[in-house]
């Protein structure tokens, strides 16, 4: 089944709850706006792509559960599910870009009839969209990848950090359909483990090779020469920067001095056309990710705790980005990108 996706008989979304992974696959069903914005919060649905898909349902479900009077009364609601939803993760610029297309589409409705089926139409195209968006970043990424390449990715850009498919991992699968022989390495990604609990398994279930190591292996197997090519994922992208999984810019850096390729692969609506990278917040989460694994305690109760969720990438350390719309190699134009959304 897709990693998120809505549920017409009971008219609710439905979603692989990714903090269990890789023990179980739980699906949760979710029937209110609360409760969505909880999971976002807790990381039980992850991954940019995903997230944006999340932000549409979202406004769709504030929709068909409004018991709104009135047209007006209704778009208010959803402005308001519209909020506590773009409160969840300020920095992935996905969850306010699927919650704002579908807010426009519901706003053109003229009955409370019409903004519900609206909501929701535009929410499921944003879904089925997001499929075809990562198999066409898939088909352009595998172009980059020679038959026998080992690629290092870092915390989780398959398919369950989108609806289906994925960006970099979906350049991996895309490559190995075109009978490529592609290896992976995956970083275990401290502190919540996207690498070692999500993309290892998301691998291992289709027979891609995959090896995994600490985030802190890196130097070491690069500077190897285990590693031919470099593929992360995004969270936003500014002209000046990427912003990406915390150790993304440490890899980019190393690739860099030992003259390896660091590819992105992200769609168009990863990009952030009106903000520069000194904008950008970045979402600081909370001590005890760092202090506990699972519900055991691995680090003093009372040491001070810094745990950033994301960092900057320079473009200069970027050797091309992925994107539905082909491969564009820094320095980037953004006005020439901005036309082509």
């Amino acid at each position: 089944m897709r990693t998120i996706d809505w549920d017409d008989t009971k008219n609710c979304i439905i979603f692989v709850d990714q903090t269990k992974l890789p023990l179980a696959r739980h699906i949760i069903e979710c029937a209110d706006v609360n409760t969505l914005a909880e999971a976002i919060g807790t990381l039980s649905i992850r991954g940019a792509p995903a997230l944006g898909v999340a932000g549409a349902f979202g406004i769709a479900l504030a929709a068909q559960t409004s018991k709104a009077k009135s047209p007006i009364d209704l778009v208010q609601e959803l402005e308001g599910a519209a909020e506590v939803l773009r409160n969840t993760r300020p920095t992935a610029i996905n969850l306010s870009w699927g919650i704002d297309r579908v807010l426009r589409k519901a706003k053109t409705g003229h009955s409370i009839t019409q903004v519900k089926e609206l909501a929701l139409e535009e929410a499921k195209a944003i879904a089925d969209d997001d499929v075809e968006i990562c198999k066409k970043i898939g088909a352009n990424g595998a172009k980059l990848l020679e038959d026998g390449d080992v690629v290092l990715t870092h915390c989780n850009a398959g398919r369950m950090a989108c609806v289906d498919w994925g960006t970099a991992l979906g350049v991996v699968r895309s490559a190995i359909e075109e009978n490529k022989r592609i290896k992976v390495i995956a970083t275990e990604t401290r502190p919540l483990n996207q690498g070692s609990r999500i993309t290892a398994w998301e691998l291992l279930q289709d027979n891609i090779p995959v090896t995994l190591i600490t985030d802190s292996m890196a130097g070491h197997v690069i500077k190897s020469g285990m590693v031919d090519k470099i593929l992360v994922g995004a969270d936003r992208i500014v002209e000046e920067a990427v912003f990406n999984k915390i150790g993304t810019y440490t890899l980019s850096v190393i690739a860099k001095e030992h003259k390896i390729p660091f590819y992105v692969a992200a769609p168009m609506s990863t990009f952030d056309f009106e903000k520069h990278a000194q904008d950008i917040e970045i979402e600081e989460r909370g001590p005890q990710e760092l202090k506990y694994f699972g519900d055991m305690q691995i680090a003093p109760l009372d040491a001070k705790a810094y745990n950033p969720a994301f960092d900057a990438t320079p473009m200069d350390n970027v050797t091309a980005i992925i994107t539905e719309k082909g491969v564009f190699y820094p320095p980037l134009s953004f006005e020439e990108l901005k036309g082509l959304e």
